[in-house]
C-alpha cells in the first residue's frame, strides 16, 4: 500500500517528467539555433538533461524507507498492516487506552467479600452459577475465588440466565430473581443500597470494581475485585505525554475506581462508566474535536473502537477479533512497543523527507548544469545513479535507529 507522502511523490513525478522532457527539448533547440552549435553538441546537452533528471531517486525515496521501517518494526514486535498506518502513527494527538488488560495486567483478584443477607454458601453458589456463564475477567476472578473458598461444584441450577451488557448478570433461582452487577445497575433497578453504600464507596476509592448480588430485590453480598497496573504503564504514559500525545483512559468502571487507577498511571483524562457498545462513539467524539486519535485495546468490546480510531493498536495477547480489527499489532504484549511504534513512524517520516530532499536537490543542481553544457551524459548518468544510491543508503541507515 502507499502512504499519502508516496502519492505526493507520484504526483510530483507526473508533472516532473513532462517538464524535464520539455527542458531537454528546449536545451537542444537553444544550443542549436540560438548558440549556433552543432547538432551533436545540442543533442549531447539535451541528453545530459534527460539523464541527470531521471527520477529514480524520487521513486525510491518513500518505498525504501517504508520497507526498512516496517521491517524494523517487526523486529521490535510491532506489526504494521499498511504503509498508511506507519505514516499516521507519528501524527497522533491523543491515544485512548482501555483499562482492563491494556493499562492493567488483566489478572484480577477478589480482595474482599461481604455477606449481608441470607446464607453465605447460598449467595456464593448463586454467584458461581451466574459468573460461570460468562468469560469476563471479573467473572473468572470471582469464580476462582469461590473455588478457592471450597465452593467448587456447588453452583446452583438457575431457571434462567441473561447477560446485561455493561451492567451485570441476571437469572432466576427457585422462582426468585437474582442479579449480580455494579451498584449503578442496582440503583437503576430501584434496590436499597443504604446498608452497603459505605463499603461500596470504600472499596471503589481503593481502586476495586465492586459486584453486588441482589436476591429477590434485597442486597445480599458484594465482592471487591482489583487489578494491578502493568509494570511499564506509568513509564509509557509519561513517555507518550512527553511526545505531545494526550493519554485518555476508557473504562466501564465507576468514576471513583477509574480516577484511582488513572491517578496511579499518571493519566489526567478519564472516560468512565462507558457501556461496551459506546466505546466507539467516545473515540468518535474526540475525532470530532479535530484530534488524530489512536485506540489501544485487547478485547472483543474494543474491536469497534479500534476500527473507528485513526489508528487501532491491538495488544498481541488480546482476542483474535481485536487483533483482526487493529491497524497495528503490538506482538510482545508490552506497552513499550506502543511508544516504539510512534517513534518508528516519526523516524520513518523524517527519513522519507530526507530522501525526497536528496532526490530533488540532485535534480535542482544537475538540470541547470546539464542545460548550460557543464555536464556530459556520462557524468550525468553517474550523478543520477549516485543520487539513487544516496537515497537507498539513507533508507538503510534507518535500520540502525534506536526505538
Amino acid at each position: 500500500s502507499k502512504a499519502s507522502i508516496q502519492r505526493i511523490a507520484d504526483i510530483v513525478a507526473q508533472y516532473f517528467v513532462p517538464t524535464v522532457i520539455g527542458i531537454a527539448v528546449l536545451t537542444g533547440l537553444v544550443w542549436y539555433f540560438v548558440m549556433g552549435d552543432s547538432l551533436n553538441v545540442a543533442l549531447i546537452n539535451a541528453t545530459a538533461v534527460l539523464v541527470i533528471a531521471c527520477p529514480c531517486a524520487l521513486g525510491l525515496a518513500t518505498p525504501t524507507s517504508i520497507m526498512v521501517g516496517s521491517g524494523l518494526g517487526a523486529e521490535h514486535g510491532v506489526l504494521i498492516k499498511s504503509a498508511e498506518y506507519l505514516e499516521k502513527a507519528g501524527k497522533l494527538d491523543a491515544i485512548v487506552m482501555d483499562k482492563t488488560g491494556t493499562l492493567t495486567q488483566g489478572v484480577l483478584d477478589v480482595t474482599a467479600f461481604k455477606n449481608y443477607n441470607g446464607d453465605e454458601s447460598t449467595n456464593m453458589s448463586i454467584m458461581m452459577a451466574l459468573e460461570s456463564g460468562t468469560s469476563h475477567p471479573i467473572a473468572k476472578a470471582m469464580v476462582y475465588y469461590g473455588e478457592d473458598r471450597g465452593y467448587k461444584g456447588t453452583a446452583v441450577e438457575l431457571e434462567s440466565f441473561g447477560d446485561v451488557p455493561g451492567k451485570g448478570l441476571q437469572g432466576a433461582y427457585q422462582g426468585v430473581s437474582v442479579q449480580l452487577g455494579h451498584s449503578r445497575w442496582m440503583n437503576e433497578l430501584g434496590y436499597d443500597l443504604s446498608a452497603v453504600q459505605d463499603d461500596i464507596l470504600r472499596f471503589e476509592e481503593q481502586g476495586a470494581s465492586v459486584s453486588v448480588l441482589a436476591v429477590d430485590g434485597i442486597i445480599s453480598a458484594l465482592w471487591a475485585v482489583e487489578d494491578e497496573l502493568r509494570p511499564e504503564t506509568i513509564e509509557v504514559v509519561k513517555e507518550l505525554q512527553s511526545q505531545g500525545i494526550d493519554v485518555w483512559m476508557l473504562t466501564g468502571d465507576n468514576r471513583r475506581t477509574a480516577q484511582y487507577i488513572a491517578k496511579q498511571a499518571g493519566i489526567t483524562h478519564v472516560i468512565a462508566e462507558v457501556l461496551p457498545q459506546d466505546k466507539a462513539s467516545k473515540v468518535k467524539e474526540l475525532q470530532d474535536k479535530g484530534l488524530v486519535v489512536g485506540m489501544v485495546g485487547d478485547g472483543i468490546n474494543d474491536a469497534p473502537a479500534l476500527v473507528t480510531a485513526d489508528i487501532g493498536f491491538a495488544i498481541g495477547s488480546g482476542t483474535d477479533i481485536a487483533v483482526e480489527a487493529a491497524d497495528i499489532v503490538l506482538v510482545r504484549n508490552d506497552l513499550h512497543t506502543l511508544v516504539q511504534a510512534v517513534r518508528l513512524s516519526r523516524k520513518t517520516m523524517t527519513n522519507i523527507k530526507q530522501n525526497l530532499f536528496w532526490a530533488l536537490i540532485f535534480n535542482c543542481i544537475g538540470i541547470p548544469l546539464a542545460a548550460i553544457g557543464a555536464l556530459n551524459p556520462m557524468i550525468a548518468g553517474t550523478a543520477m545513479a549516485f543520487s539513487s544510491v544516496t537515497v537507498v543508503g539513507n533508507s538503510l541507515r534507518l535500520k540502525r535507529a534506536k526505538l
